[in-house]
């Protein structure tokens, strides 16, 4: 029997010791990896190619959300379930648009984060009721038109700087690449914050890639 392959990323130990422990009760699964922080976790996706990746929220570096997003620019078909203790709408909206196909809290049973990743491996996506509601409630008042690279007005200089972030580049590495100082960077990357309404890195990039800016 093949066994459906799973990446852990958790920046806390204990927990992905717990998870690992739990799913390797059962006989269809074989945890593959771990990964402490969203960086790691898309270096670990690359080189494991796993079938599903269950993908904490808050974690230093790089979140799970940006790290959602990296990792399905790259891999189209990769399968993300987001495990988190937060339920917060924002939370929920950003990572379904980045491309999880599963949203847990982990508040729930090892039985149904075992039923999860068996659905998702499938092809399938599951949601909890209470975060099935806050996306239908969502998309009942959703109308924001598409933005078209014609009317986003970015310098050459910002337009790189989105390319790298898309890449999933710290301001550091962002600052090292172009020889500019790393507050330099902070300031061009809280312009196009601001030029582009986003919030975050992870909407940035999804604004980026609906005005064509990037791939």
């Amino acid at each position: 029997m093949q066994k459906i392959k799973i990446l852990l990323v958790d920046d806390q130990r204990l927990i992905r010791e717990g998870l690992k422990t739990l799913l390797e009760l059962e006989n269809d699964f074989k945890v593959v990896g771990e990964a402490k922080n969203g960086k790691d976790a898309v270096e670990q996706f690359r080189k494991l190619r796993p079938d599903v990746v269950l993908m904490d929220i808050r974690m230093p570096e790089m979140d799970g959300v940006q790290a959602t997003q990296v990792i399905k620019m790259n891999y189209d078909s990769a399968k993300i379930i987001i495990l988190t203790t937060f339920d917060e709408d924002e939370y929920v909206f950003e990572a379904i648009r980045a491309g999880a196909v599963g949203y847990l809290l982990k508040d729930v049973s090892s039985e149904e984060i075992a039923s999860a990743v068996r659905i998702v491996s499938q092809g399938g996506a599951l949601l909890q009721p209470n975060v099935t509601k806050k996306i239908l409630k969502e998309f009942s008042t959703l109308e924001k038109p598409l933005l078209r690279s014609e009317n986003i007005k970015l310098s050459e200089r910002e337009k790189e700087i989105v390319s790298l972030v898309a890449m999933g580049l710290t301001n550091s590495e962002i600052a090292e690449k172009l020889f500019l100082s790393e507050g330099t960077v902070k300031n061009y990357i809280s312009n196009i914050f601001s030029k582009l309404g986003a919030k975050n890195r992870a909407s940035l990039i999804e604004i980026a890639r609906k005005g064509g800016l990037i791939d």
